[in-house]
């Protein structure tokens, strides 16, 4: 199949770099030696995802992503819900660009779907190694200037 899907739930349209976010996705996929079914990055608000977090984590309290993974073996499917509120607020506290944390958000809930867990310190060590990795291979700063949010 090989498909990954945009798509908008309670939130306004906006730009995004979706080729770029393609590309670094599947590049995650195949260093994992995966490949892709088809994943659904859905983005919500924070009422949205709050909403998803009561009802199938039993948790209450905002969130910038809660993943769904569907895979079976090598095969990668599922989807992300991500709030762009959090996003918003997240890129504010961290003084990062609203396309760079939305993309590190991205490549966290990919991890994710290809074995990686961020339970204990040293899960979230690695996962945010792989984070910064994926981020800095993905040329994210050359298309900011040019994305409004």
């Amino acid at each position: 199949m090989n498909y990954i899907n945009f798509f908008f739930e309670s939130t306004n349209f906006f730009e995004y770099p979706e080729n770029i976010i393609k590309i670094q996705v599947l590049k995650i996929i195949e260093d994992s030696f995966k490949s892709v079914d088809e994943i659904n990055i859905i983005f919500c608000n924070d009422k949205y995802l709050l909403e998803l977090n009561n009802r199938y984590l039993g948790s209450d309290y905002y969130t910038d992503i809660i993943t769904f993974n569907n895979s079976i073996d090598n095969l990668i499917s599922g989807d992300l819900y991500i709030s762009i509120d959090r996003i918003k607020e997240n890129s504010i506290q961290y003084g990062a660009s609203f396309i760079y944390e939305l993309a590190r958000v991205i490549y966290h809930g990919i991890l994710h779907l290809v074995g990686f867990n961020d339970k204990s310190a040293l899960e979230k060590k690695i996962m945010r190694q792989k984070e910064d990795y994926y981020l800095k291979n993905s040329d994210l700063e050359n298309l900011i200037n040019g994305i409004k949010i």
